[in-house]
């Protein structure tokens, strides 16, 4: 049976070949492993009111063995405060699904950094290429991606992702489902990647749609965006007529905002299991997936 599925968004035995170009010595590659898959085991006993990093957060999600060298390629300003980054991988074996995210390692950054991959598995398979998109924070990855970063840096990767309830398709007869996004950013130049969702909008008529919501707009809207736009946050007016037990509810964002979804949809009639979400950490400006 095909799922509809409304996502609701706010503005993822191989070790890294020729790592000693990135990682002058073998000690703090190991290390990186240690960190990787260990950091949080040890520290989980901690009682403290920090905010726990990357690592930690993901300590419990599967990992890809591969670490791969990739160089930067490419950097553009999606928005003010988000750039896209641009990743030659070097590593063949490299490979992830769309909505993994990545540890990203820096030469000469102690903190791992955890980004969503926004590109898709064919960009990589086609020209060796993936993309990330980093909101300006001070987490050191996040501000060394803002302020150190520049064409040919070179870091390293590994796939992550949490794949507790993850079933893989199997058979024929697959129905493709419908998609709707809820989108909201302050105003329309923070709605990133609004072109290539207008642009699947077009190829998918009826089967993918977004509503785009602006809490701040001070500019004219663009024509072309104009029939997609609402003013003001998500309500439940909004959500509630796409409850169904079919539906399947994806939220990423701030923690007040998936918190805040999420007791919209409870309120609603949606059952927890049906709700999957992402948290977003703000200071590290990145996404960790949970359910």
């Amino acid at each position: 049976m095909a799922h509809a599925t409304v996502y609701v968004g706010f503005t993822v035995p191989q070790l890294l070949r020729g790592a000693s170009r990135i990682f002058p010595a073998h000690s703090a590659l190991v290390a990186l492993r240690h960190s990787a898959f260990c950091y949080c085991t040890v520290n989980s006993t901690i009682k403290s009111k920090r905010k726990m990093d990357h690592l930690e957060r993901t300590a419990n999600n599967f990992r890809q063995e591969v670490i791969s060298q990739a160089k930067v390629c490419g950097i553009t300003n999606e928005s003010e405060t988000v750039k896209r980054l641009r990743l030659a991988i070097a590593d063949k074996d490299f490979t992830f699904k769309a909505g993994q995210w990545v540890d990203f390692f820096i030469p000469g950054v102690s903190v791992v950094g955890g980004f969503s991959i926004c590109s898709s598995p064919g960009l990589l398979e086609r020209e060796r290429i993936l993309e990330l998109a980093v909101k300006h924070t001070v987490h050191p990855p996040a501000y060394w991606i803002h302020t150190e970063c520049t064409l040919d840096s070179e870091v390293a990767l590994r796939v992550g992702a949490d794949l507790h309830g993850y079933q893989e398709g199997k058979g024929n007869g697959y129905k493709m489902g419908t998609a709707k996004l809820y989108y909201s950013a302050k105003n329309t130049s923070e709605l990133l990647f609004k072109k290539n969702i207008l642009g699947l909008m077009n190829a998918f008529p009826g089967k993918i749609t977004c509503r785009f919501h602006v809490t701040q707009q001070r500019s004219q809207i663009c024509k072309e965006l104009q029939p997609h736009v609402t003013e003001g946050r998500i309500s439940e007016k909004d959500l509630e007529k796409h409850v169904s037990k079919d539906t399947l509810w994806y939220i990423c964002g701030p923690p007040p905002m998936i918190e805040s979804i999420s007791k919209l949809l409870s309120n609603i009639g949606v059952p927890r299991n049906c709700i999957f979400f992402e948290k977003w950490c703000l200071q590290q400006s990145c996404t960790e997936s949970f359910t």
